[in-house]
């Protein structure tokens, strides 16, 4: 089984791009963040003509996360992290597909920090801490795949010193990551590859993705009883704000540096 991540920063803006990687590619589930698109608008029947069943939650303007597999319809089991009822905002999907319980997340930016916006990440980081912990209880085949909006470690950003007060890179969102990871999560990529420069994001702006001046943001943790034979994820870049994605497998021990020219489509 192939599952993938993908900010795509306007489900129905990229659509075409986004319709392309899964002819091109194919995985076989797809975790989709920033949909920025209500509930009504998601694009159901264009990604059913290209072979994927479908569940979201749509918010207008912001937000909103979807989840697609291939040739089949992804079981809902939860919407919504717990913890906290009037949380409105549309950043957690999770769904069964072929015995494997897939959590399609997209963490608060939190910044700027301190202040409101980074509390709200923090509260929602320990609620997600909370749940992954309840999940692991379970024994069953999990995957915690999205942005999390956290650089892990000063491997992850090709400055750490321009980083130190963005809320992606302050301790306090580190140590969520690291919390996760001590439960008994793994960082898929860092489990194959625990010293190479991998990025997931790049900026628009000063020619960073031909740079790769990026970061690590966009994660895939493995519960333990997925270990043997996973590999660590693909990142797939490009040079824009949104669209990044990265892909793990189940099996085998596939795993390629991303193309620069090929990879640099227009959003």
């Amino acid at each position: 089984m192939r599952i993938a991540t993908f900010n795509v920063n306007g489900v129905n803006g990229r659509l075409p791009v986004l319709l392309r990687w899964l002819e091109e590619t194919r995985p076989d589930v797809v975790c989709l963040q920033e949909l920025k698109a209500p509930q009504e608008r998601f694009p159901a029947e264009a990604i059913e003509r290209a072979g994927y069943g479908a569940i979201w939650a749509g918010q207008k303007s912001w937000n909103g996360v979807a989840m697609l597999a291939r040739g089949a319809e992804p079981v809902e089991i939860r919407r919504g992290l717990p913890g906290d009822p009037e949380d409105l905002q549309s950043r957690y999907l999770e769904a069964a597909v072929e015995g494997v319980l897939v959590a399609c997340l997209y963490a608060p930016n939190g910044n700027p920090a301190p202040g409101p916006k980074f509390d709200y990440k923090l509260a929602w980081l320990a609620r997600l801490n909370r749940h992954a912990a309840e999940l692991l209880k379970t024994r069953t085949p999990a995957v915690l795949a999205g942005d999390f909006n956290i650089i892990p470690t000063e491997l992850d950003v090709y400055k750490p010193e321009r980083w130190v007060d963005d809320a992606l890179f302050r301790p306090e969102s580190r140590a969520a990551f690291e919390a996760l990871l001590g439960q008994g999560w793994r960082d898929a990529l860092r489990s194959l590859h625990p010293a190479e420069r991998i990025f997931t994001f790049w900026d628009y702006f000063r020619n960073a993705f031909p740079r790769d001046s990026g970061l690590r943001i966009d994660h895939l943790l493995l519960s333990p009883t997925l270990r043997r034979g996973s590999s660590a994820p693909a990142s797939i870049g490009m040079s824009g704000a949104g669209p990044r994605r990265a892909t793990t497998r189940r099996s085998g021990s596939n795993w390629t540096r991303p193309a620069k020219a090929a990879e640099r489509r227009p959003a």
